[in-house]
């Protein structure tokens, strides 16, 4: 069911790179589709989300007031839900809070000697717009991973959007956008919500950056309306990296592959061991857990299609392994991982210790949940305050910084040619 790989063959990283491989530049067909749908919206605003929300989700709206969630349905939701639940959300909100206030950049300056003024000023967003997914799953701890940094760092409204099929509204998704504090909520997904987001419609107000994930359609628009307004990032299919020493119980890891492997047939669960032994155990494991989970036949297609389990020469290689992978979510699975997280430079999230699993962070652990994919750890972030937050350069020169500073711009100008640059500054030396 799930291929195995050895680092010490010839093949080895011909291999790597074919299992690794994802296809993530745009899809021309979904693309056209897309631009079709975002210009209609811009042009036709309310009909054109209505008119696609109800084609598209099943759902037989006559106009926005039927897609928009008021503030008494999203708390009439809260106080539905059995107190198991609304005690969970609450935790978990909070613990995500705690952790975001430590990422709240602030403004800063200093003075040069002669009396110069630098610094930087933070300022929140306006406003963001939260896609949360609703197709082969809900996802209630999404708005509170995307709601609640956006809240720490300041931004005065935030506005949701998530699909309902058949009009099915999820009442966990509900009251964790109460929860969160979401401003405005709307039963909107696909391109027309992220459509209706950037341009704004009669009803729906423009927002200055979208953040969250989608399926294919979400991904291409928002990748086409960057530029227009912020995005966090387009996401691709859940990975996991298991990097273990064999210390952990091999069902333990095997569950871990899982958590990722159910989210869809791409999704990616790998396992780096330098013992054969163990990941026979493992393969055992996984063979034996299988029929116990309800979303199966994803889970199984996911394995097969991207999934591997790969022996390595030790640990020091499996790291260089991890580099290369730069995983989503990395489990660092070992005795001591103090004493490796050092060597692994590239993941999204790092989850170390055999009592760490991926979805303790995935819910309510602190950390963000929204991380980069498809190898773009390597160059991309979690997802954090600081994406809803942006910085301004502060200048202020003196009457004596101007003369040692206009002397060197207007050299450096006059050097590119821009004469009137150089005359600024010189129209203030004495």
């Amino acid at each position: 069911m799930i291929r195995r790989l050895d680092s010490s063959s010839s093949e080895f990283q011909a291999q790597l790179s074919a299992l690794l491989a994802f296809e993530t530049s745009q899809d021309p067909q979904v693309d056209q589709r897309v631009a079709a749908i975002l210009a209609d919206v811009k042009t036709r605003g309310d009909a054109a989300v209505v008119e696609y929300t109800n084609r598209f989700d099943g759902t037989n709206a006559s106009s926005m007031a039927d897609l928009e969630l008021t503030q008494a349905e999203l708390k009439a939701a809260f106080e539905r839900l059995p107190a198991e639940q609304c005690d969970a959300l609450s935790l978990a909100a909070e613990r995500i809070r705690r952790y975001h206030e430590r990422q709240k950049m602030v403004s800063w300056s200093y003075e040069d000697e002669d009396g110069t003024l630098l610094g930087q000023q933070i300022t929140a967003l306006d406003r963001v717009g939260i896609y949360v997914p609703g197709g082969k799953a809900a996802y209630p701890s999404s708005v509170l991973m995307n709601a609640i940094p956006a809240h720490v760092a300041g931004v005065a409204e935030i506005i949701m959007v998530v699909p309902t099929p058949k009009g099915e509204r999820n009442d966990l998704v509900l009251a964790a956008a109460y929860i969160a504090g979401v401003s405005r909520a709307f039963t909107v997904g696909g391109a027309q919500a992220v459509g209706a987001l950037a341009y704004g419609t009669q009803t729906v107000p423009p927002v200055d950056k979208i953040t969250g994930p989608g399926n294919a359609y979400v991904a291409a628009a928002k990748r086409a309306v960057f530029g227009v307004v912020g995005i966090d990032m387009v996401a691709g299919p859940s990975e996991i990296l298991v990097l273990c020493d064999c210390s952990t119980d091999p069902d333990w890891v095997a569950i871990d592959l899982f958590s990722q492997a159910e989210h869809d047939e791409i999704a990616q669960a790998i396992l780096l061991c330098p013992d054969a032994a163990y990941i026979d155990r493992v393969a055992a494991s996984i063979e034996k857990l299988l029929p116990t989970q309800p979303r199966r036949a994803i889970i199984e297609a996911s394995l097969k299609n991207r999934g591997a389990l790969i022996k390595v020469a030790d640990l020091d290689e499996a790291c260089a392994i991890s580099n290369q992978i730069a995983p989503e979510h990395l489990e660092l699975q070992v005795a001591e991982p103090k004493d490796w997280v050092g060597k692994l430079k590239h993941a999204g999230a790092i989850f170390m210790g055999k009592f760490t699993s991926e979805s303790l962070g995935d819910y309510c652990a602190g950390p963000n949940h929204v991380l980069p994919t498809a190898r773009t750890a390597r160059f991309a972030s979690p997802l954090g305050v600081y994406d809803f937050q942006k910085r301004s350069s502060l200048i202020q020169v003196s009457e004596a910084g101007a003369q040692q500073l206009g002397k060197i711009a207007a050299v450096l100008a006059h050097g590119e040619g821009l004469t009137a640059h150089a005359n600024a500054a010189e129209f203030r030396l004495k």
